[in-house]
């Protein structure tokens, strides 16, 4: 069961942390205080997306899937911190991927949970305001914004996440995929993003990943994304 609450400033500011230490990994011979990062509670008990997400998927996913990238983060950035201080160039270029990599599920997943939320607490609730208007620009209609959402999420081979982000520049909207677990930085600010790995859906909806896609938007806490595109 989930216990305390999940702030959206927690996952802002695991994105701030984690996409510094992934591109002081590239810096041979730098150094910085390492801060360990932190699985985040929930907002809501694992069952509480039933039925869209069962709630052993969701303790599987949260306890154990982001708990390990968590973890392996953490040993990463230290074995980082360690090759930095003997200057060795070729270890610290060699952490590259796994710092990529589980520092992106962390940001990933810490985003993830709070795009979704209980029928009781607004999930599926449609999004309004200035999100609302740029959708209907964008897409022509929220159902037409799902649809290609759904789309691009299938047509990702593997693993992966579909985004919907907002450009920095234009402060236009647009949907993203994502191989693994990189995350979204730069250019773009992620919005709301859905987990297309396999842990995600498969215990629930196995190969019938299409139904996964579809159910989701029943607990999609439009009021997060919100948040983020007014931010």
């Amino acid at each position: 069961m989930a216990a305390s609450l999940f702030r959206p400033a927690t996952a802002r500011s695991a994105l701030r942390s984690g996409a510094s230490a992934a591109r002081t990994a590239g810096l041979a011979g730098s150094s910085f205080v390492r801060t360990k990062v932190t699985l985040p509670d929930l907002q809501y008990d694992y069952g509480a997306l039933e039925p869209a997400i069962s709630g052993k998927i969701m303790e599987i996913h949260h306890k154990a899937h982001h708990n390990t990238y968590v973890t392996n983060y953490n040993t990463s950035i230290e074995k980082l911190q360690e090759a930095q201080h003997k200057g060795d160039v070729a270890a610290q270029i060699a952490l590259k991927p796994a710092i990529n990599f589980n520092g992106g599920g962390h940001l990933n997943h810490s985003l993830f949970w709070e795009n979704l939320a209980p029928k009781s607490a607004g999930g599926g609730e449609p999004p309004s305001g200035n999100l609302s208007k740029a959708i209907n620009e964008t897409y022509g209609s929220l159902d037409s914004f799902k649809e290609k959402f759904n789309t691009a999420l299938a047509g990702i081979q593997g693993s992966g996440w579909a985004w919907l982000v907002k450009d920095n520049t234009t402060g236009q909207i647009g949907i993203k995929t994502y191989a693994n677990q990189d995350p979204v930085v730069g250019q773009y600010t992620p919005l709301l993003g859905v987990d297309a790995w396999e842990h995600a859906y498969y215990l629930q909806y196995q190969n019938r990943k299409a139904e996964y896609f579809k159910a989701i938007w029943e607990v999609i806490n439009w009021k997060a994304a919100e948040q983020r595109f007014g931010a």
